[in-house]
């Protein structure tokens, strides 16, 4: 049996830092924003991305999988509002990735074989809801094999925290040989 899982990302948090902060009044008025709370909410639809600006005037992308198409989405927003793109600061935030373990698990097991510190059942999602804190992350996994993890920093950590789980689940015969 392989130990390598393939990880999908399916969303990488990016936020960006501009030398003049961006006025979240003139994405209202010029873009169609639409104010939020304290922030101002803007969708793309090339790049496809949600934009957020917060109340310091960061540019928040939210919905792409690579830092370019990020990057390529707070660019369009400052062209668009007649600013230079240049001195963008780039912060990367946490990641939103899955991948499949491609057998059953016996997500009621996990939680008892783990204890309650470890996992939780959701019982309105229907999986068992595991807080990697060696790979500082969170791990939801259906009956199915199929795994969302959250607030992760790197594909890399994900994969590990994958092979790292599908070990112990294994270990433990919480899942399916088949």
């Amino acid at each position: 049996m392989s130990s390598t899982v393939d990880v999908k990302v399916e969303n990488q948090l990016v936020r960006f830092t501009c030398p003049q902060p961006v006025d979240q009044d003139e994405v209202v008025e010029q873009l169609g924003g639409v104010k939020s709370g304290g922030v101002v909410i803007k969708i793309l639809e090339r790049p496809s991305a949600t934009i957020v600006i917060d109340a310091e005037g960061r540019i928040v992308v939210h919905g792409t999988k690579k830092i370019e198409v990020a990057r390529k989405a707070a660019k369009e927003i400052l062209l668009l509002l007649g600013k230079d793109d240049s001195g963008l600061n780039t912060e990367l935030g946490p990641i939103v990735a899955s991948f499949n373990y491609g057998r059953d698990v016996d997500v009621q097991k996990v939680i008892s074989t783990f204890g309650a510190s470890v996992a939780t059942m959701d019982e309105r999602l229907g999986c068992a809801i595991i807080e990697d804190t060696r790979h500082d992350l969170t791990l939801n996994i259906w009956p199915n094999g199929r795994a969302v993890a959250f607030e992760a920093r790197h594909a890399r950590m994900v994969a590990m925290s994958a092979v790292h789980w599908k070990s112990k689940l294994e270990e433990n015969n919480l899942i399916s040989n088949a």
